[in-house]
C-alpha cells in the first residue's frame, strides 16, 4: 500500500498516511473513546472517499479558493468517516486523529467548521445541510461563479426533517444545476418515502438516482452522471443500522 505525507497546519510535514482506500480503517481505528455513532460514520466511508478521491475538485491548497467544489456534510455525527478521508487527503495530519472527541482536541463529535481544515459548516441538528447548500448554490450564482459544484451529504433519517423537503421543493423548480445532493440510506428513517427516497427528489424535478453504497465504481459514474438544467440526487444504500 502505498503512503502519501501530510503536512501540519504550519507546514511542516507529519507522518505518512495511506493514500487509497484501503488505509481508512486504520486511519478510523486511531479514533477511539465515547462513540455511539459508528453505523452513522462507516455507513459513509465509500462515498466519501470516491468524492475526495475522483470528483470533488478541493485540495488542501484549493480549500479557500473561491472556484473550489463545496462538500457540506449535514449528517454530522458520527463524523469519523469524514476525519479519516481528509486526513487521508492531507487536509490536516492524522497526528490528531487519536484526540478526536477529547476536551482540546479539533475533531469533535460534531465538527466545527472554524477548527477543521476543509470543513464548509458545522453541523448540530439534523436537517440543517441541504438548505444550507440551497443557499451556497444561490451564494455562487449571485457572485456569477457558475463553475463550482456544491455537494451535501445527508442520511435517510434526515429526511423526517421538514426543511429537506423545503429546500427539494425549491431547487427543483429553481434549476439549481450546481447542487448535488447524496442521501446515505441505512434503513434508519422513521417515515420513508412511497416509491422510494430517489422518487421525492424526482417529483420535484431533480435527476435522481439509487445506487449500492459500497460499489465505487457505480458511486462515481452516477456522481458524474450529466442532469443538464437540474439538481443531482444520489441515493447510495447501504447495510441496515442495526443488521
Amino acid at each position: 500500500m502505498t503512503t502519501t505525507a501530510s503536512t501540519t497546519a504550519s507546514g511542516t510535514p507529519s507522518a505518512t498516511v495511506p493514500s487509497g482506500f484501503g488505509g481508512l480503517g486504520r486511519l478510523m481505528a486511531l479514533m477511539t473513546g465515547d462513540e455511539k455513532h459508528g453505523p452513522a460514520a462507516t455507513s459513509t466511508l465509500d462515498a466519501l472517499w470516491v468524492l475526495y478521491d475522483r470528483v470533488l475538485r478541493v485540495t488542501p491548497a484549493t480549500a479557500d479558493t473561491p472556484d473550489r467544489d463545496r462538500f457540506l456534510l449535514s449528517k454530522g455525527h458520527g463524523p469519523m468517516a469524514y476525519y479519516a478521508v481528509l486526513a487521508a487527503k492531507g487536509f490536516f495530519p492524522q497526528e490528531w486523529l487519536p484526540g478526536f472527541g477529547s476536551y482540546d482536541s479539533p475533531l469533535g463529535h460534531h465538527r466545527d467548521r472554524v477548527l477543521v481544515p476543509g470543513a464548509e459548516i458545522g453541523s448540530g441538528s439534523l436537517g440543517h445541510g441541504l438548505p444550507l447548500a440551497v443557499g451556497t448554490v444561490l451564494g455562487l450564482r449571485a457572485q456569477g461563479l457558475t463553475e463550482p459544484r456544491v455537494w451535501v451529504l445527508i442520511g435517510d433519517a434526515e429526511l423526517d426533517e421538514g426543511s429537506n423537503h423545503e429546500a427539494i421543493a425549491y431547487a427543483g423548480p429553481a434549476g439549481l444545476e450546481q447542487l448535488h445532493t447524496l442521501v446515505v440510506d441505512n434503513s434508519s428513517a422513521t417515515h420513508g418515502w412511497p416509491g422510494g427516497i430517489a422518487s421525492r427528489f424526482e417529483a420535484a424535478g431533480w435527476s435522481a438516482q439509487t445506487v449500492d453504497g459500497r460499489d465505487h465504481e457505480a458511486l462515481y459514474a452516477a456522481f458524474t452522471a450529466p442532469h443538464p438544467g437540474r439538481p443531482r440526487a444520489v441515493v447510495a444504500r447501504v447495510e441496515p443500522k442495526n443488521a
